[in-house]
């Protein structure tokens, strides 16, 4: 079979360093191409929800690096997907009008259903990789960062073991602090919806929440107990 990982005809059989190693060039040539002035020294913080699938593979192609769980309430990250997918939303604003009606709003239950599946998924893929890593790693969840940001914010350094200035750092915080986001900004449909820890509460319907609960439940007894 063209897909069985034991035979030798498939192409990510065999030796996992053969291809591990390919991963970590592409990424490294990558990210200098792009960030050429990171080569002499600093950080690259990668940004990556949505690759959640291939987080096992690129921690195990780059072990060096530093490694940031953070999880959310899957009521809150359903009940923002879908905002994010109705008609009007920022996505739709950001890349251009379009006219078609989506499975969020056509079929808004099926849509949770599906995206509270996708959500277990990713979850599962970065939990892997996170027991894998044997470099330095912190497990946050999204209501302990809103609850306490600053403080939050130097217990990740510090399991980083990154060095940081505790005044740029606390002004790092109120600088980006929701509360400072401009009102026009902020509200349904946009970029900065709610950041309002349990929301999902009163954006799902009563059956949606029943779902997110039914389908997410690994997750909700591990982090949300």
């Amino acid at each position: 079979r063209k897909d069985d990982p034991t035979d030798r005809h498939f192409i990510l059989g065999g030796d996992r360093e053969i291809w591990l190693s390919s991963i970590r060039g592409f990424v490294l040539s990558a990210a200098t191409a792009k960030f050429p002035e990171r080569i002499d020294g600093g950080y690259l913080v990668i940004k990556e929800p949505h690759g959640s699938l291939g987080a096992p593979l690129l921690m195990e192609a780059l072990p060096e690096s530093r490694m940031v769980f953070l999880v959310r309430h899957p009521g809150d990250v359903v009940a923002s997907t879908l905002d994010a997918h109705r008609k009007g939303s920022w996505p739709e604003v950001r890349r251009g009008k379009r006219e078609r009606r989506t499975l969020a709003q056509e079929q808004p239950d099926r849509f949770v259903n599906s995206r509270s599946r996708s959500y277990l998924r990713d979850i599962e893929y970065v939990k892997q990789a996170y027991e894998a890593h044997k470099g330095c790693k912190v497990l946050v969840r999204y209501e302990d960062l809103r609850a306490n940001t600053l403080g939050t914010m130097k217990r990740i350094y510090s399991a980083l073991e990154i060095a940081v200035d505790e005044r740029d750092l606390a002004k790092a915080v109120d600088k980006y602090a929701w509360e400072n986001i401009a009102d026009k900004k902020k509200g349904e449909g946009k970029f900065f919806r709610k950041a309002t820890p349990g929301g999902w509460r009163e954006d799902l319907t009563s059956e949606q929440a029943r779902i997110v609960e039914e389908v997410t439940r690994p997750l909700l007894e591990e982090f949300y107990p």
